[in-house]
């Protein structure tokens, strides 16, 4: 099993349903609708991101697996707060939960960079 690709094809189905009902629910609000379209579109970003971190694991480039943990956690982190306060419209009691979410995300591209220039094990 290749788990990076199930988690970037459960991720691209969660951010393309999440990003409809964005569309769709939220429409009476649209703070709360741009917050889950913002959530919805990073999330959809970083799905690709996992299948080029798999990519990158699968030629022996052992940082790609943590690339792609990082952006694992950041998804959960940034868009996963976003889906919270956009679906329940009161703020989270940890305010700097979606800020560590976007510091992982930026890790994981640099992370993921790093595997590109590193040698094949």
């Amino acid at each position: 099993m290749r788990a990076w690709v199930v988690l970037a094809g459960l991720n691209g189905m969660l951010a393309v349903g999440l990003g409809a009902y964005a569309a769709h629910g939220l429409a009476s609000d649209s703070y709360l609708q741009g917050l889950a379209e913002q959530a919805s579109r990073y999330q959809l970003l970083h799905a690709l991101a996992l299948l080029a971190a798999d990519r990158l694991a699968a030629e022996g480039r052992r940082l790609a697996h943590g690339a792609a943990a990082l952006f694992l956690a950041g998804l959960i982190l940034f868009s996963g707060s976003l889906y919270l306060r956009a679906l329940t419209g009161s703020p989270l009691p940890v305010p700097m939960v979606t800020p560590a979410g976007g510091m992982s995300l930026m890790l994981g591209w640099l992370v993921l960079a790093a595997a590109g220039l590193a040698r094949r094990r």
